[in-house]
């Protein structure tokens, strides 16, 4: 032990107030170390360190928290660890996002951090004295705040549930330092979701969207009490920013059970308040082979979705709910998809404007691909129920919706296509499942970078419409188009999907002396058609092609 450091072992697990290097106050907390240390300095500045108990129990924390520990340790004030970063170090995750609440000066403190670790910071709230500092290259945040109220204990009791309720002092490495108020330790091993008091809810009424996602991304349940508080706060949700709605929204679907959350977010009535068109499609009908409601069937999709993207991206825990009588359905869907694993990965890694990743803009899209049935339904004189252009209706509706939730125009775009495109692959696979190359350019024109998610996605609606493979000569033909479509999308992109001008408008107008118009983009359309189908290949037969659609 160096004489500049004091060996603080006798007070594991407490509090000390130093002078310099000279422990003048230890307590069980900070104001009472303090306040001992105040006897016999009342003058004097202190630095205050809560003393890690190595008998505790060791948590999983950020590496950056290990890396802040010596100015973190120099502090005149406590600093605490708070929320979701307890919760999770306590279930042996490490949360990238880490909040913590001091008595007084935060966003000073936050200033303090960035310029140790050499970054950026930023005052989120003056008011409230709420600063942040970002490391994107590590994708973490660290948010400082005052506490909210007088003390710790007021912050604690204003937070939503007890498993976001537990604070840590920032320095400890061991739960010797845990402040539990609420229970929290107790509902995290019981797998509880359980509000702080009847008003957690409906203080800040998003919370009540919080409750379910974190119910479905950690496995856990909600508590009597909760649900209560859950209905109760739902009427009080038009209250809340449309961007809080929609950050809630896509967080939920990006659990691993996006179709058992949505599902309670319409059983406790937060759905007809965020997306009554959703809401609506409980009572619509549909003829065979279809054997749910629209909504019903939505979340089926969403079920098979997820089987299918466990093919694609391996989740451990997925595998073994998988049951016995999918199995045979992994296996050919495997077959198809399992070649194109790593660049479909890459694919839903790319996050478009509003940070939405394209594995989220696929479940988006399934989540409204039916959206329009509501508005396109017809009963014939047979009892036979159709819903006529219910994708371009959908796609309009997903569209408002999407805007209404302030999505950025990208997503938009994104989510759109896919909802207009979603039945493009089931009337392919209907004409036998063949692949002519200018069927594969057609699609890919009008779906563009959506196209992929659109296969995926008629594959499990496929399944949820069948409660399985149904018709094996469907399935095969589906199999074969949506294998198709990848093939090309991935192998053979340049020259069936995309093919590069052979001829540029320029050219083709002095080659047949028109005139700068509509007719010359016409043209050029054909002729990327044409060089995709393999009809023309040079620029002498792409010009002579040309002409002849001309004339």
């Amino acid at each position: 032990m160096s004489s500049n450091q004091p060996d603080l072992s006798p007070y594991a697990g407490r509090w000390v107030a130093l002078y310099n290097t000279q422990v003048t106050g230890v307590g069980e907390s900070p104001e009472a170390a303090q306040q001992m240390a105040r006897h016999s300095r009342p003058k004097e500045r202190f630095t205050l360190r809560f003393v890690d108990d190595p008998s505790g129990e060791p948590l999983l924390l950020s590496p950056l928290l290990a890396q802040l520990r010596p100015l973190l340790q120099t502090q005149s004030q406590p600093v605490y660890l708070v929320g979701g970063a307890v919760r999770d170090a306590l279930l042996g995750r490490v949360s990238h996002d880490l909040d913590f609440v001091v008595p007084a000066n935060a966003i000073k403190l936050a200033f303090q951090v960035a310029d140790a670790l050499g970054v950026p910071a930023y005052v989120l709230d003056r008011e409230r004295d709420t600063g942040r500092v970002m490391l994107p290259e590590v994708n973490t945040s660290l948010d400082f705040a005052r506490f909210r109220g007088p003390d710790l204990a007021t912050d604690l009791r204003d937070r939503d549930l007890t498993i976001n309720a537990m604070a840590l002092p920032a320095t400890a490495e061991t739960t010797s330092g845990l402040i539990d108020l609420y229970g929290g330790k107790a509902d995290l091993a019981e797998g509880i979701v359980r509000i702080i008091h009847t008003r957690s809810l409906l203080d800040d009424p998003v919370r009540s969207l919080r409750a379910v996602r974190l119910a479905h991304s950690l496995g856990f349940r909600l508590a009597p009490e909760t649900e209560t508080a859950v209905r109760a706060a739902a009427s009080h949700l038009h209250q809340i920013s449309a961007e809080r709605i929609r950050d809630e929204l896509v967080k939920l679907l990006e659990t691993a059970v996006p179709h058992r959350a949505v599902a309670d977010l319409a059983t406790l009535g937060l759905l007809a308040e965020i997306l009554p068109d959703m809401m609506a499609l409980s009572t619509v009908e549909q003829s065979a082979p279809h054997h749910e409601p629209v909504f019903a069937h939505t979340l089926t999709v969403l079920r098979w979705l997820i089987m299918v993207e466990e093919i694609i991206e391996p989740q451990g825990s997925q595998r073994n709910e998988r049951k016995t009588s999918e199995s045979s359905v992994h296996s050919a869907v495997k077959e198809i998809l399992e070649p194109y694993a790593p660049q479909i990965q890459a694919m839903w890694q790319e996050e478009v404007d509003g940070g939405v990743n394209g594995r989220t803009l696929l479940r988006l899209g399934a989540l409204f691909h039916d959206v329009g049935k509501a508005q396109t339904q017809t009963i014939e004189a047979d009892g036979r129920i159709r819903f006529l252009g219910h994708e371009k209706a959908g796609a309009d509706l997903a569209g408002r919706i999407l805007r209404r939730l302030t999505f950025s125009n990208e997503v938009i775009g994104h989510v759109k296509k896919i909802v207009a495109g979603h039945m493009r692959p089931l009337h392919l696979a209907n004409s036998g499942g063949k692949l002519s190359r200018r069927a594969v350019f057609r699609f890919f024109r009008a779906t563009g970078a959506s196209g992929v998610n659109i296969a995926l996605l008629s594959l499990a609606d496929h399944l949820a419409t069948y409660s399985g493979t149904g018709p094996n000569a469907q399935w095969q033909a589906l199999l074969r188009v949506v294998s198709g479509l990848c093939h090309h999308y991935f192998e053979r992109h340049e020259e069936t999907v995309a093919p590069p001008p052979l001829v540029d408008g320029r050219t083709l107008m002095e080659a047949l002396q028109l005139e700068p118009g509509p007719e010359v983009g016409r043209l050029l359309r054909l002729i990327q058609e044409a060089q995709a189908a393999g009809e023309v290949d040079t620029a002498v037969a792409a010009i002579e092609f040309a002409r002849n659609c001309h004339d």
